[in-house]
């Protein structure tokens, strides 16, 4: 890799991330008068957490920072106020993996946290070795929009061995992880970082295929301010090793970000991200064409069982897999299913809706997915994705090596892909493409002209129906086809103000 030489800004305090902020401002600064029910303005801070990328001394790890253009902060809102910022800094204390909150070595920061100064650029920045620590963040005014952080982590031997992508995600309360292991062949971390200024406590719920497993110190995990601690899933419980577990987090207090580090001794490690919110169907796109094993979890938190149709969406259609047409979640258990030869040399995704459209059934769910063969087989894990509402952005991506998939689950839709410039140079390029309903469509010709670095793609809906996006980023290293696969996560750059009914006056 490249060396890149940015400072960190000096401190011992990090940014406290505020997610999903406006001013409740009209476009001229004004108050909003209190009549336009569909008014939306620009969101004016945006916050972000890295988790620390590896422990392995051999890990290079980039970070890519992005800011699409095309939504800036309303003119005279409190984010236009001062200069726009987009930073990164380290979670400045750690914590031991068993979550008691006693106090560890400080990590040592990485010499170049990647830095946002204008709309429509990639900024990467580098950093090596196994004591990079996690990273917390905020962007405000324009750079606010669309913020989006991607790390992406190559660690060539070991244990950890195959390469790690993952979109750094906002801090929220609730999260769920399926695809999740306590097996022997495993090692899987759950990573809680914290970016605020005061203490979080969060819990942890591990579900096997006979239900809640039996778990010690999962609640009431103190996670200080600025702190992350990272907790190995099979020391939560005495019960046998589970292949197949789906991990709930959520917060007593505060707010954390929260992604698991899936490390298997034969088939490689990757991150396992947040899998969308509970629903009656789900989405999960960009499954590669020569998988060679795809393994689905599932899992129903409420007080019903699922019974799911199971169908692969093709670039030609909507398909029955061989042998795996349907699926039986038991209420608050795993389920799982192995899809043996699933895309047969094709890109599809998987998409999960109620056998019985008159039972719809609330799940979250997502899939593990191997390439190669042999030794030299990599992992990758696609949570079930949301639609893009609005518009999403995946940063890191290569001349080679890039896939987009697009897929449209119900009726036919137009979407806008933006292929920003480079980080090093490039000019940026859109074009619109029209996705059939049921179907998965491939782009891999996405590369700027003239492209030097990596460079970020934007989709954005256009009209007809909903659309569900992945990409995925391939690079081979020493015979092993290591690849990582990111789901588009809608970036919510604008907010929707409320609707005023009436002006209330001074009373006298």
């Amino acid at each position: 890799m490249k060396r890149t030489t940015l400072s960190l800004i000096a401190g011992a305090t990090a940014l406290a991330a505020v997610t999903g902020f406006a001013a409740l401002t009209a476009p001229d600064g004004t108050a909003a008068p209190g009549a336009k029910a569909t008014t939306r303005l620009p969101v004016e801070r945006v916050g972000l957490v890295c988790p620390a990328p590896s422990t392995s001394e051999v890990a290079e790890t980039l970070y890519t920072s992005y800011t699409p253009t095309g939504t800036g902060a309303a003119k005279g809102s409190p984010g236009r106020t001062g200069q726009p910022t987009a930073l990164l800094r380290t979670a400045v204390n750690a914590t031991p993996s068993d979550g008691t909150g006693k106090t560890g070595k400080k990590p040592k920061a990485p010499k170049v946290p990647a830095t946002v100064t204008t709309p429509g650029k990639p900024v990467t920045a580098e950093a090596e070795g196994g004591s990079v620590p996690a990273l917390t963040g905020s962007a405000t005014g324009a750079l606010a929009p669309g913020w989006t952080v991607q790390q992406t982590t190559v660690v060539p031997a070991g244990g950890a061995r195959g390469l790690l992508g993952l979109g750094c995600g906002a801090p929220d309360t609730d999260f769920w992880f399926p695809a999740a292991s306590t097996a022997k062949e495993r090692q899987d971390y759950v990573h809680l970082t914290n970016p605020d200024d005061t203490a979080a406590v969060a819990d942890i719920e591990l579900y096997g295929p006979e239900g809640l497993l039996k778990s010690q110190f999962t609640e009431g995990i103190p996670v200080p301010a600025h702190s992350t601690v990272p907790v190995l899933l099979s020391t939560l419980t005495s019960e046998p090793a589970r292949r197949d577990v789906t991990v709930h987090v959520t917060t007593r207090s505060g707010r954390v970000g929260a992604a698991v580090a899936a490390a298997d001794d034969k088939l490689g490690s990757d991150w396992i991200a947040p899998a969308a919110d509970p629903a009656s169907t789900a989405v999960l796109p960009g499954i590669p064409a020569d998988a060679t094993s795809v393994r689905l979890v599932a899992f129903a938190p409420g007080d019903d069982d699922a019974d799911l149709k199971v169908q692969l969406a093709t670039a030609t259609g909507t398909i029955v897999p061989a042998g795996g047409g349907s699926l039986h979640v038991k209420s608050g258990m795993t389920a799982f299913a192995d899809l043996p030869d699933l895309t047969r040399g094709a890109v599809g995704s998987l998409l999960l809706t109620p056998s019985d459209p008159k039972k719809p059934t609330p799940v979250v769910a997502a899939l593990q997915v191997v390439r190669g063969k042999g030794e030299n087989t990599e992992i990758a894990f696609i949570p079930a994705a949301a639609a893009v509402a609005a518009r999403a952005t995946v940063a890191d991506n290569r001349a080679k090596g890039t896939t987009l998939s697009l897929t449209a689950p119900g009726t036919d839709a137009r979407v806008k892909v933006t292929a920003s410039a480079g980080s090093e140079g490039g000019t940026p390029m859109s074009r619109t493409v029209t996705v059939k309903g049921g179907t998965t469509t491939v782009l891999a010709d996405l590369a700027p002209e003239g492209l030097k670095g990596s460079y970020a793609l934007t989709v954005e809906p256009v009209s007809g129906g909903k659309v569900h996006a992945a990409r995925t980023l391939a690079l081979p290293e020493d015979g092993i086809p290591m690849f990582t696969v990111q789901t588009f996560v809608d970036d919510r750059g604008t907010v929707e103000l409320p609707t005023a009914h009436q002006d209330l006056g001074v009373l006298g």
